[in-house]
C-alpha cells in the first residue's frame, strides 16, 4: 500500500494525548490457514479408504439362476467352507424373463473362483434322496455356495446349479464311470457300498449320445478308492434280492436306504481285484450280484428254431438250458407263413454261449466258428433237439431246453445258413394234448344213437326174458315145492330116528356096551389059555396035571 493510500492522521481532540500509531505487519500469502487442515485430513482419509477398498475389491461376476428365492442384494453372502468370499450387490431379471441375473462382488483373495469350471449354487433347506441339507439357513438365511475350479481360463458369467453338487473338488477320492442300460431307481446322491459299508455316492448320470444306455459317474472316497481294481464288478443293490431254492429262502439287501433310494455295490470275484483302477476308469453296471460275479461268457452263437405250437409263456430273455445248465437266452420270437407247406411256423431266435458248457466240462481254450458248427451238426445227428418246457406252473413261463432224443426223426443241419437252424420236437404236454384230441375225435365218430337204439332193443328182450323166468319160478314154486317139502319132512324123521338110536341112553347103545364087555372077557380068557399052552404044550395030549392026579 502506498503512502498516498494510507489514511491521514486525524488531529486528536483537544485535551487528550495522541494515540500511538498501530504497527502494520504484512501477512505472508503463501501460508494456508489452519482451518483448512480438517478437510484436507478428511480428504486424505477418504482417499486412503477408497484406495484400500479398490485394492481389496476382487472381480465381479454374474451368476444366473432360474429364481432368486432367498437372495437379497447387499445381504446375501457368497461362502466357501463357511467363509464369506463375496456379496450379492444386485439382482436383475433377464430380458426374456427366463432367469435371474445376480451380480456378485468377490473379495480380492477370491480371484481363483473366476475359473471357467467354477460352480455356484444356492444353499437353502432341501429334502432329496441324499438326505436333508441346509438346515442352518433357517436362521441365517440362504447364501450362495461356491466350488473353485481348476481351469486356467477365467469367465465373468456362470450358470448356477439348481441343486448342490454331491462331490466337490476338495473331496479326496476318485471318480469312475459305469455303463448301464438304465438308471433304475438310482439318483444323484445314491450310496455306493463295499462290503455293506458306504464308501461313496453317485455324482451324476447322463444319457448316452446314441440313446442306447446311460453313463453314471460315481465318486469313491479315499482311502476306499484303493479297493477298486481293474477286475472289480459293480452291480445295482437297489431293493430286495430274494431267492427261493432247494436250500431255503434267501433275502439279501445292502441297507434300508437302498430299499427306498437305491444304491450300488462293488466287489472283486474271489477278492482278486487286480491292479488299482485309475481315475475315470470305465466299468459295466450289472443288474444284480449274480450277473456281476459270473465268469465271462466268451463268444456267442446264434441259433434259429421253428416250433409248430403256441409260444404262450415264452418271452425274450427266457433261459436256454442244457439239462439244467443255462447256456443262453431267447433273443426274439415271431410268426411267419410257410407258402410251400401252407402253414404257420413260429421262429425263435436264441443266443447260446458254448464256453459255459466247456467250463462245466473242465475244457479250456476257445474253438473256431467252423469247429463249433461241425460239433453242432454232430450233436444234431446224435439226436440233439430243442423243446419248449414249462418253467413255472403258477406263472406259465416257458423256456427252451436242449436235450438228446434218440428216437427223434433224423435231421440234418445246413451250415451254410446264417443263423443255423436247429431242429425241434414238441413237448410232452403238446403230445398229450394231441393224443387227447385224437381220442376225442375217435369218440366223436362213435354212433352213440345207434348204440342207444340197440341197447333199448336189448333191454326190451332182456325184460321179456326176465318176465318168462319169473313165471317159471312161480310155476316151480307151485308144482315142485310141495313135494320137496314132504321129502324134507321124511328126511327129518329119519335123522331124528338115527339120533334116538345113537343116543347114550338108547337100548341099542346099552346092548352094544354089554356085548363089548363080554367080548373083552372072552379075549382075556383066550389070552390066558394061549399063555398056558405056551408053557404046557403037552397038556393038549395029557391034560392038566391036576386033573390026572384026581
Amino acid at each position: 500500500m502506498s503512502e498516498e493510500d494510507r489514511p491521514q492522521d486525524k488531529p486528536e481532540p483537544s485535551g487528550q494525548p495522541p494515540l500511538p500509531k498501530p504497527r502494520v505487519v504484512r501477512r505472508r500469502e503463501w501460508l494456508p490457514s489452519l482451518i483448512w487442515l480438517i478437510p484436507i485430513v478428511a480428504a486424505l482419509v477418504g482417499i486412503t479408504l477408497v484406495a484400500r477398498i479398490i485394492m481389496e475389491r476382487g472381480p465381479e461376476v454374474v451368476l444366473t439362476f432360474k429364481t432368486a428365492e432367498g437372495l437379497e442384494a447387499g445381504k446375501t453372502a457368497v461362502k466357501y467352507k463357511d467363509v464369506q468370499i463375496g456379496l450379492v450387490t444386485s439382482l436383475r431379471l433377464a430380458r426374456d424373463r427366463s432367469h435371474v441375473r445376480v451380480l456378485v462382488q468377490f473379495n480380492k483373495d477370491a480371484q481363483s473362483f473366476t475359473a471357467s469350471d467354477s460352480r455356484f449354487w444356492v444353499v437353502r433347506p432341501r429334502l432329496d434322496t441324499s438326505g436333508i441339507s441346509g438346515l442352518n439357513t433357517l436362521l441365517s438365511g440362504a447364501y450362495i455356495g461356491a466350488d473353485a475350479g481348476v481351469s486356467q481360463e477365467t469367465a465373468g458369467e456362470f450358470t448356477g446349479l439348481e441343486t448342490p453338487p454331491t462331490v466337490t473338488r476338495d473331496d479326496s477320492g476318485k471318480q469312475f464311470l459305469l455303463r448301464a442300460n438304465d438308471v433304475g431307481s438310482l439318483d444323484v446322491g445314491s450310496p455306493v457300498y463295499f462290503r455293506r459299508i458306504k464308501v461313496g455316492q453317485v455324482a451324476a448320470y447322463e444319457l448316452d449320445g446314441d440313446g442306447r444306455g446311460v453313463t453314471l459317474r460315481v465318486f469313491i472316497n479315499a482311502p476306499y478308492d484303493k479297493f477298486v481294481g481293474m477286475n472289480t464288478r459293480f452291480w445295482q443293490a437297489s431293493g430286495i434280492d430274494a431267492q427261493l431254492s432247494a436250500s431255503g429262502f434267501t433275502l439279501r439287501t445292502q441297507s434300508l436306504a437302498t430299499i427306498l433310494l437305491g444304491g450300488i455295490a462293488f466287489q472283486a470275484p474271489d477278492d482278486a481285484m487286480g491292479p488299482v483302477a485309475k481315475e475315470n476308469a470305465s466299468f459295466t453296471l450289472a443288474q444284480d450280484e449274480t450277473t456281476a460275479m459270473k465268469e465271462p461268457d466268451g463268444p456267442s452263437q446264434t441259433l434259429l428254431m421253428y416250433f409248430n405250437q403256441s409260444l404262450r409263456g415264452l418271452t425274450p430273455g427266457a433261459p436256454v438250458d442244457f439239462r439244467g445248465v443255462v447256456i443262453g437266452e431267447v433273443k426274439s420270437i415271431g410268426v411267419e407263413f410257410d407258402r410251400a407247406e401252407r402253414e404257420f411256423r413260429m421262429p425263435v431266435l436264441v443266443q447260446v454261449y458254448p464256453d459255459r458248457l466247456r467250463r462245466r466240462a473242465g475244457e479250456s481254450g476257445t474253438e473256431s466258428r467252423s469247429t463249433q458248427q461241425e460239433r453242432l451238426r454232430f450233436l444234431a445227428e446224435k439226436g440233439l433237439r430243442a423243446q419248449l418246457r414249462n418253467g413255472n406252473l403258477l406263472t406259465g413261463q416257458v423256456y427252451v431246453a436242449l436235450d438228446f432224443f434218440p428216437k427223434a426223426p433224423p435231421a440234418k443241419i445246413d451250415l451254410a445258413k446264417n443263423p443255423i437252424e436247429l431242429p425241434t420236437v414238441p413237448n410232452s404236454l403238446d403230445e398229450i394234448q394231441s393224443q387227447v384230441q385224437e381220442i376225442a375225435t375217435k369218440l366223436n365218430k362213435v354212433p352213440y344213437e345207434q348204440i342207444a337204439g340197440d341197447l333199448r332193443t336189448t333191454l326190451a328182450s332182456l325184460n321179456k326174458t326176465l318176465t318168462a323166468a319169473e313165471q317159471t319160478v312161480k310155476r316151480i314154486n307151485n308144482d315142485v315145492t310141495p313135494e320137496l317139502a314132504a321129502a324134507m319132512k321124511d328126511v327129518r324123521k329119519t335123522v331124528n330116528t338115527a339120533e334116538r338110536t345113537l343116543a347114550d341112553d338108547s337100548p341099542l347103545q346099552q346092548d352094544m356096551r354089554q356085548t363089548l364087555q363080554e367080548l373083552t372077557r372072552a379075549a382075556g380068557s383066550v389070552r390066558v389059555l394061549t399063555d398056558y399052552l405056551e408053557r404046557h404044550p403037552e397038556s393038549l395030549l395029557r391034560g392038566k396035571p391036576d386033573d390026572n392026579k384026581k
